[in-house]
């Protein structure tokens, strides 16, 4: 028999309410034990808690989670951190502080040298850490990605991802952090490219990542225009331009103004083939000669997907998590030079903008006119929103040398 994992999840609502889920489910089949549990609010969670069945499973329960690694550290295989943002690097140093790996939600930060003093402090626990990058382990992706790598479809020329997630104004106000570029001076930067979506974005950087299955593009170039539609601190709306060192093109259009179904679509362009992955639905090759593959994809659980994946490699099953703090380094540095290249947030003009009342959800949305042809238009033609009709100039080229600048420019989009 499997040697049974035993785990601490840090908090309880938000996120973590899904990790404990997942982990109820995977303690039913005797894959892990959970030992503990904290959250600066327990007792709200009375209910959850009954639902989770923590007596009968013996958790202990805590109010802070330095309490519960004092008492609790030396049974643990792994901690479980699904908390804000800006908290996850100080968690992060505590738990690894006791030798003891996490499994970390995305991102990781997006402030590139507190990710460098996270890679620091991984070294210290037992095993490396997972980042929650969700779809990196579909089976399918691989496959797909090591054909890539073969050179099966040629060289890869361009790679693009169209990203529409509406979301509410109630979603700005889900908490205290939510749409935020910082918080006491700390970086969080919430936002569709580097939250919301930021698994489609990771997954973009993985495409165009070789020699190897599991590499990520390393960033050379970027130029970014960052707006926003609702009356947040943030952006929630994206459009990055991305050369990585290899020469390959990226481009990104993600917003949050727009309503109505959401939609996301993984584009690779290369010099035999067209390859078009989305997320829960099918894959395409469209080739050049004329021939067409559709791949419908299964269900995929990616919460549990991911918990099987890395408590395989903390058995020593596999070599390596999916998605080290290392290899989160291109999405962080590229999240940071769209910021450093837009200079400043820029408010999409008011014409543009309609509120649409969605009746059967009773909420509020802010949609953009025409939002799915000025994405089309910037992924495939290179034109940049700001010189047609929404009003400013295009960001300027920033590179990883630019990077130093990176906490003085979200001060100064701060207001700060």
């Amino acid at each position: 028999m499997k040697p049974t994992i035993r785990i601490g999840i840090i908090g309880m609502g938000g996120f973590a309410s899904a990790h404990h889920h997942t982990i109820a489910l995977l303690e039913d089949k005797h894959h892990v034990r959970l030992v503990c549990t904290c959250d600066p609010r327990a007792d709200i969670f009375a209910g959850e808690q009954q639902t989770w069945r923590f007596a009968a499973r013996g958790v202990r329960v805590f109010h802070d989670y330095r309490a519960m690694l004092e008492a609790c550290h030396g049974e643990l295989d792994l901690v479980i951190i699904p908390t804000p943002i800006q908290l996850h690097a100080e968690m992060h140093a505590a738990v690894t502080a006791l030798g003891v790996p996490t499994y970390l939600e995305k991102p990781p930060t997006l402030d590139y040298a507190e990710l460098e003093r996270m890679i620091a402090a991984d070294a210290r626990a037992r095993k490396a850490s997972h980042v929650g990058f969700n779809f990196i382990v579909e089976k399918p992706r691989l496959a797909l990605k090591q054909r890539l790598l073969d050179g099966e479809f040629g060289a890869i020329r361009g790679a693009t991802l169209a990203s529409l997630w509406p979301r509410p104004a109630s979603y700005f106000a889900r908490n205290d952090w939510a749409g935020r570029l910082l918080m006491d001076d700390r970086v969080v930067l919430d936002s569709c490219f580097g939250n919301a979506m930021a698994h489609f974005v990771h997954n973009l950087l993985f495409w165009t990542g070789g020699p190897e299955l599991f590499t990520w593009a390393h960033i050379a170039a970027v130029r970014a225009e960052l707006y926003r539609a609702h009356a947040i601190e943030g952006a929630d709306t994206f459009f990055v331009e991305a050369d990585t060192a290899a020469g390959i093109t990226m481009r990104f259009a993600l917003s949050h103004a727009c309503s109505g179904a959401g939609s996301q679509c993984e584009t690779v362009l290369c010099e035999k083939a067209v390859l078009r992955y989305t997320v829960g639905s099918s894959f395409e090759i469209r080739w050049a000669d004329g021939r067409v593959e559709k791949t419908a994809l299964d269900p995929f659980d990616a919460l549990l997907e991911n918990h099987l994946e890395y408590f395989r490699y903390l058995r020593g099953e596999i070599s390596r998590p999916a998605t080290t703090l290392a290899d989160s380094r291109p999405f962080v540095v590229l999240n940071d030079l769209a910021h450093v290249s837009s200079g400043r947030i820029s408010t999409i003009p008011a014409s543009l903008v309609s509120p649409v009342r969605d009746e059967r959800e009773q909420k509020d949305y802010l949609s953009v006119a025409n939002i799915t042809t000025v994405q089309e238009n910037f992924l495939n033609r290179g034109e940049w929103p700001g010189e047609h009709g929404w009003g400013r100039v295009p960001g300027e080229v920033a590179t990883p040398a630019d990077l130093p600048r990176f906490h003085d420019v979200v001060r100064a989009m701060a207001g700060r």
